[in-house]
C-alpha cells in the first residue's frame, strides 16, 4: 500500500462499534425482562434496562481501550502516521 492510498477498513473494523453496544443492548434487555417479569413493574424495569445498559458500555468500552495493539495494528498505525505532513502544534 502506498502513501497516497487510504486505508479502507474492512467490514468487521466497520462493525465492532455495533457490535459491542448490541451487546449492552442485550444485557440491559435480559436486565430489564427479568425485573418486568418478577416485579410486573414498568418504571422499574425500564430504569433497570438503562442503568445495564451504560453500565455494560462503559465497561466493554474500557476494556476495549485496556487492550495492547498486536503487530499488524501496530505496522497499521504506524503507516496511518507517516502521512508525510509535519505534525501540528
Amino acid at each position: 500500500m502506498t502513501q497516497n492510498t487510504p486505508h479502507k477498513p474492512s467490514r468487521s473494523e466497520i462493525l465492532k462499534p455495533v457490535e459491542l453496544v448490541a451487546i449492552s443492548a442485550g444485557m440491559g434487555l435480559f436486565v430489564g425482562l427479568t425485573i418486568l417479569l418478577a416485579t410486573r413493574n414498568w418504571a422499574l424495569s425500564s430504569i433497570a434496562l438503562g442503568i445495564t445498559f451504560i453500565v455494560a458500555l462503559v465497561v466493554i468500552a474500557m476494556l476495549a481501550l485496556g487492550m495492547k495493539p498486536d503487530a499488524a495494528e501496530k505496522s497499521d498505525l504506524d503507516e496511518q502516521n507517516q502521512t508525510g505532513e509535519p505534525p501540528a502544534h
